[in-house]
């Protein structure tokens, strides 16, 4: 987490809809990248209203948030505003996974 939040390197753009992120770093932030945003692209398409689409790219990932309707202003704003931290905190499952994490559980464990 401390490599995605505090050592990677974001660079964000508009895309009709949303935004999409370069997230990129040294070999080890981009593997963590990799799996932080590849398992949470998915808790935030889920929470509906929100597509939410990963590609690896050289050096980190590609990480794209549109809305659904993307004629819907207040939702793309929402995005834009958010940007990659907001983004990457949305959903209920943070205090559940931060729990399992200072549990030793894992971050993700049974079925998170």
């Amino acid at each position: 987490m401390d490599a995605v939040t505090m050592r990677a390197r974001v660079v964000q753009s508009p895309v009709p809809g949303g935004i999409t992120m370069l997230v990129t770093g040294t070999p080890d932030v981009a593997a963590a990248a990799r799996r932080m945003i590849g398992s949470h692209a998915p808790m935030l398409q889920a929470r509906g209203g929100w597509r939410a689409a990963t590609m690896p790219i050289a050096g980190g990932i590609r990480f794209t948030v549109t809305a659904v309707d993307p004629a819907d202003a207040t939702a793309v704003a929402r995005i834009r505003g958010l940007g990659f931290i907001g983004l990457m905190v949305q959903g209920g499952h943070h205090t559940r996974h931060h729990l399992l994490i200072a549990r030793g559980a894992g971050a993700h464990a049974h079925g998170m």
